[in-house]
């Protein structure tokens, strides 16, 4: 079980730094279709937009990132913060459902227990 352990910190990290990206990507897509419009008024709309949008995206990545760091290094607090965001993942068809339900089939494992404790 240890070896799912690590395995669900990578993709959590993964998961979490493809939100990053996202985040980056909206944010530098919104921002320069508002400048290539040569209108005052779009830049500052678009420009508000990407950063609602980009703060967003990044506020909902960090747990995943704090979690994965944590099951990498077999830290006690990172079980309940992994199943928490693992929860919320579900909901995030087809690539968030997947970590969600294999992040809850291993920290619910008795071993994952045993080994986080």
């Amino acid at each position: 079980m240890k070896k799912h352990i690590e395995l669900l910190g990578i993709l959590h990290l993964v998961y979490a730094g493809v939100g990053l990206l996202l985040a980056a990507f909206v944010f530098a897509l919104l921002t320069t279709v508002g400048f290539v419009a040569h209108d005052d008024l779009t830049l500052h709309i678009l420009t508000l937009v990407a950063v609602v949008i980009a703060a967003v995206l990044t506020v909902l990545s960090v747990p995943g990132i704090v979690a994965g760091i944590g099951l990498l290094k077999a830290r006690p607090w990172s079980r309940p913060l992994a199943l928490i965001v693992g929860c919320l993942h579900l909901l995030s068809f087809p690539f968030g459902t997947a970590l969600g339900v294999y992040t809850l089939w291993v920290l619910l494992n008795d071993e994952s227990r045993q080994l986080l404790a």
